[in-house]
């Protein structure tokens, strides 16, 4: 059954100046909050591999952030920002990447009530030879609602991610209120990044650094990666009243049969970096109901969690799923998600969670009430009152999951 949530339920006063506009100078001088069987500590990020408990799976999405924000120019000279999405033709990104002169996206389109047709030229305020070899133009050819297909054309022959290296700047948040900074291209993107797709960063893994990781491994802590690549829904403010007008956009994602089967072997606790992490993870049980009763994996539809109760453990889920792949010379699982976590939801992958403080009435935020068996608001009062930094450049909280 869909849960009856009120999203005003879930709102509390963040004021301008707590949320942090721009990084700190080291990404592991961030303060740590540790919340435990209902107890709070405080600490600082560098000290995460004193807390966590030894001889765990500690699971990292590695997607990388594309410069995916365009800025275009009409003839009459107005401006027009094209956001990319998510790939159209090819639809899969590492060939969409890979095209030499045309290629469509999904994009959000800023300004779009002045663009009825025709071709847009890049902006080139500074004149820069590359773009103008580049010889970027876009045009669109449907709009459906909020966003719209746009092809992109160019002359050269480099890879479309050499294109949006060149001409893109990084999608930073719209709630830092500024626009994108050379600081950017670094800093909101993890050490860890490997593969290009999402649109925002996997922020709780901004936190890192070669040192921490380091003393996580001297730990004894197993350290593996997924890859979900984070849409532009994470930025969508909830509108209904309640949660279940809301609609979730779907995510790719990707898990290797290795993981699978640590996870179906698993006897310790499994430590998720962020909530894409924890979104991953947690799909990976109903792709795997999905292939003890319907013969293979697909993607996971929002209220699947809620539908009825599920009899399978765990471990028959990862090891139906492994058992796919393997039988299908398949070495990753590759579907999406639009899975939503809200209160009610029942985990089954993941015990411990490292994560940023989140924008009030959002969805993520439910998912940490969800974590944290309603105490939310607890957690956030203590950030709010001892100085922590918040949303993604803030600070960091390592959550123990309740219980029950």
């Amino acid at each position: 059954m869909i849960p009856e949530i009120r999203i005003s339920d879930y709102d509390y006063e963040l004021p301008d100046g707590r949320i942090a506009k721009y990084p700190l100078e080291r990404r592991d001088a961030s303060k740590l909050l540790v919340y435990k069987n209902g107890n709070i500590a405080e600490s600082v990020f560098r000290q995460i591999p004193d807390f966590l408990p030894s001889d765990s799976l500690m699971v990292f999405n590695d997607t990388k952030v594309v410069p995916a924000r365009l800025h275009f120019m009409k003839p009459t000279g107005a401006h027009i920002e094209i956001f990319c999405l998510e790939p159209c033709v090819p639809a899969e990104y590492n060939l969409i990447f890979s095209e030499t002169c045309c290629c469509r996206w999904k994009c959000i389109v800023g300004n779009v009530k002045r663009w009825k047709s025709g071709r847009l030229t890049l902006c080139n305020p500074e004149l820069s030879r590359q773009v103008e070899v580049l010889g970027l133009e876009a045009e669109m050819i449907e709009r459906d609602g909020e966003t719209s297909v746009i092809e992109f054309t160019w002359k050269d022959g480099s890879p479309f991610s050499r294109v949006l290296e060149i001409c893109g700047t990084i999608p930073i948040p719209p709630y830092l209120n500024r626009d994108s900074e050379s600081i950017d291209s670094e800093r909101y993107q993890t050490l860890y990044a490997r593969y290009r797709g999402s649109v925002a960063a996997p922020t709780a893994g901004l936190h890192f650094t070669e040192e921490v990781l380091a003393g996580i491994k001297a730990k004894g802590i197993d350290m593996e990666t997924v890859c979900l690549h984070v849409g532009a829904g994470t930025f969508l403010p909830v509108k209904s009243v309640e949660i279940s007008g809301h609609t979730m956009h779907r995510e790719p994602f990707s898990v290797s049969v290795g993981l699978l089967e640590k996870l179906r072997d698993r006897k310790s606790k499994v430590i998720a970096v962020g909530t894409t992490s924890v979104r991953t993870l947690e799909s990976i049980y109903y792709a795997g109901v999905k292939c003890i009763e319907e013969g293979r994996p697909s993607d996971i539809s929002q209220w699947m969690p809620y539908e009825r109760e599920y009899g399978y453990s765990f471990e028959e889920a990862a090891d139906a799923l492994a058992g796919y792949l393997k039988g299908n010379s398949m070495d990753s699982l590759k579907i999406g998600t639009r899975i939503i976590i809200v209160p009610g939801f029942r985990f089954r992958a993941v015990d411990v969670l490292v994560t940023n403080f989140h924008q009030p009435q959002s969805t993520l935020l439910l998912l940490i009430s969800a974590f944290v068996g309603g105490n939310w608001k607890e957690i956030y009062d203590y950030a709010l009152s001892h100085d922590f930094r918040f949303l993604s450049y803030g600070d960091s909280s390592l959550l123990f999951r309740e219980q029950r």
